[in-house]
């Protein structure tokens, strides 16, 4: 039963990432982790910025950094809708460190006007970028 396929489909605003029969989904739930498998419960979950991990049923693994959004499973298709969506090779490197030592210092500063909420998110999706990368 664990290794029936269902549909997945992983959508940003921008486009289709991906649309395929898998046995697996798991995905960075904003209470913690979870998978999905063939006749799930239905369920809508939002999800955090974390790691989106796709097991089709030829044994095929996709992996996606992802900033956030939602997870809806219903008689077995999982609609996944993320703010982003990268796999590991398509991630800038420089840019996420960037973006990293941006919040960290924006962070550090704690002056008045800075936003800290949106500096720790923006820490937060540029530490996810670089682990799912695979480098600091």
């Amino acid at each position: 039963m664990f290794d029936r396929p269902f549909a997945v489909e992983i959508i940003t605003p921008d486009r289709t990432v991906l649309k395929t029969q898998a046995v697996s989904v798991s995905a960075p739930g904003v209470l913690g982790g979870f998978q999905i498998l063939y006749n799930h419960a239905p369920l809508l979950s939002a999800l955090g910025p974390g790691k989106v991990q796709v097991k089709d049923a030829a044994g095929t693994e996709y992996v996606y950094a992802t900033g956030g959004g939602f997870l809806e499973m219903r008689d077995n298709h999982a609609l996944v809708m993320l703010e982003s969506a990268e796999r590991p090779e398509e991630i800038d490197v420089a840019r996420a460190r960037a973006a990293r030592e941006r919040a960290e210092a924006r962070l550090r500063a704690r002056k008045a006007d800075i936003d800290v909420a949106r500096a720790e998110a923006a820490l937060s999706r540029a530490l996810n970028r670089l682990r799912i990368a695979g480098v600091s």
